[in-house]
């Protein structure tokens, strides 16, 4: 396993993130473990995130400009730690997130931070995919953008799980809407990492079980 997947997954433990247990995800699933982006709380914490998703983007995408997304509430401060740690490695990029409610006062509207024009490409930044349900909400948000292309989309775990049929999730977003998703880790990822301790095989059991019943056949 490469170093800096290491150092992520770690990172996630350490924060958090990276919880073992029952949970739901937001499609409804029944989960053994959650990633949840909402348990980073310091500054320490926001800035080395945002240094992970600067160094996939750079892998992935170079200097290559764009206007970062977060879709609320997670997203935002993605967004934001991810732009400024863009801006210390020399691309300087804007950012924006939706508001859950449209604002009637004031400037209006349902974005925050700079709108995209019509031309610019736009890289959306979240936590998680589970069954794409999250990318299909902001697929339809940034669809009243006119004249403005996604890009990609940048996640800190690929679950590699089904997403409406037998594929991926990520790959059926790749597929419908006609744009690359990356990761910084996926689920086999954490797999190698926690095996690495034995008394990690009850999580990694309850995983392995879970991918085969819900981990994509494609």
């Amino acid at each position: 396993m490469e170093q800096y997947k290491r150092e992520f997954i770690q990172f996630l433990q350490s924060a958090g993130v990276l919880k073992f247990g029952d949970f739901t995800a937001k499609s409804g699933r029944k989960i053994p473990y959650f990633i949840n982006a909402g348990m980073i709380k310091t500054g320490d914490e926001i800035a080395r995130l945002g240094e992970f998703y600067a160094k996939a983007y750079f892998d992935k995408l170079g200097n290559q400009p764009s206007v970062l997304y977060g879709p609320a509430y997670k997203g935002i401060s993605i967004a934001v730690s991810a732009a400024v740690a863009l801006s210390k490695n020399g691309l300087n990029v804007p950012f924006f997130f939706n508001r859950k409610e449209i604002k009637d006062h004031g400037e209006g509207g349902v974005f925050v931070g700079y709108v995209p024009q019509a031309g610019e490409q736009v890289v959306i930044v979240e936590d998680v995919i589970t069954a794409g349900t999250a990318i299909r909400e902001s697929m339809a948000i940034l669809s009243h953008l006119e004249g403005v292309k996604v890009a990609a989309t940048f996640v800190m775990v690929d679950r590699k799980e089904k997403g409406q049929g037998e594929k991926g999730a990520m790959q059926e977003i790749e597929e419908e809407f006609g744009f690359p998703v990356y990761s910084v880790v996926d689920v086999y990822d954490i797999i190698e990492y926690l095996e690495e301790d034995p008394a990690n095989e009850e999580n990694v059991t309850r995983i392995k079980n879970y991918l085969a019943v819900n981990g994509a056949k494609v």
